[in-house]
């Protein structure tokens, strides 16, 4: 292994994003595969085997400790799971203050297609009278709305603050529970569960006469790779909490 190769170790091998991620590190030329920890799997074997770098692709019960585990023994860490509230990112920042000059990347989503998507929103936001987000997946998806659909809320309603962008206009008076989605930051957001889809979403934009939709589509989780690659590229000059994978991007915005 040459100098310049970063040493990974792949939580969550054995699930649908895990066993992609192994693939893309196992074909990255800088990087080599240590481990590739399933459920149950001492997270001992990690330190064991001389990784530098964490890939946490779990499930939120065990995402937190993983992460602490991660940060303690001075391991980078690149995340893709939910279950990140307010709360537990309280709990690690105050973890990494004890731990200079160690990262974590915690991203809703890692297809770099729909963090630009995700950031374009934000941006135009600003300029229109309803806002309103659709997401789509598929039906074995434990959570909802999904971590995207949530932060690309939380994105445009900040952006519609800064110009002090009223909410929608919304004059329904009564409707059946869940008929007008999650409420996010003011920002409706619809989750559907089909089967055959894999990872979607819809922004809707309006003003009187006119409509903008920002869509993007991940038709395979290989579309994810690229994003954690890049993560793992980028965390060890980014020490301390970054959350969204647009914060290793120079978007210009």
């Amino acid at each position: 292994m040459s100098a310049q190769q970063i040493s990974v170790a792949v939580l969550g091998a054995g699930g649908r994003m895990g066993s992609e991620a192994v693939k893309a590190v196992e074909a990255a030329s800088d990087m080599q595969l240590v481990a590739a920890l399933g459920r149950g799997d001492s997270l001992d074997q990690v330190v064991e085997a001389g990784a530098t770098h964490i890939v946490d692709l779990t499930v939120p019960d065990s995402t937190e400790a993983n992460v602490h585990f991660a940060v303690e023994n001075g391991l980078h860490a690149v995340v893709g799971t939910t279950g990140w509230d307010a709360q537990r990112l309280q709990r690690l920042e105050q973890k990494l203050t004890e731990h200079a000059g160690v990262a974590v990347l915690i991203a809703p989503n890692f297809a770099l297609g729909s963090v630009l998507a995700s950031a374009f929103a934000a941006k135009a936001a600003q300029y229109f009278e309803s806002a309103e987000i659709i997401e789509l997946h598929h039906p074995n998806k434990v959570d909802a709305p999904s971590g995207t659909a949530v932060r690309t809320a939380e994105l445009m309603a900040a952006a519609r603050r800064e110009l002090h962008v009223p909410p929608s206009p919304d004059a329904t008076e009564s409707q059946l529970d869940g008929a007008r989605g999650a409420v996010v930051e003011d920002i409706h957001v619809h989750s559907v569960r089909l089967r055959g889809l894999v990872a979607h979403q819809e922004v809707l934009l309006g003003s009187a006469g006119e409509q903008l939709s920002i869509r993007h589509d991940s038709f395979d989780r290989a579309s994810f790779m690229p994003g954690v690659l890049l993560g793992l590229r980028t965390a060890a000059s980014r020490p301390g909490l970054t959350y969204g994978l647009d914060g290793y991007l120079d978007l210009g915005l």
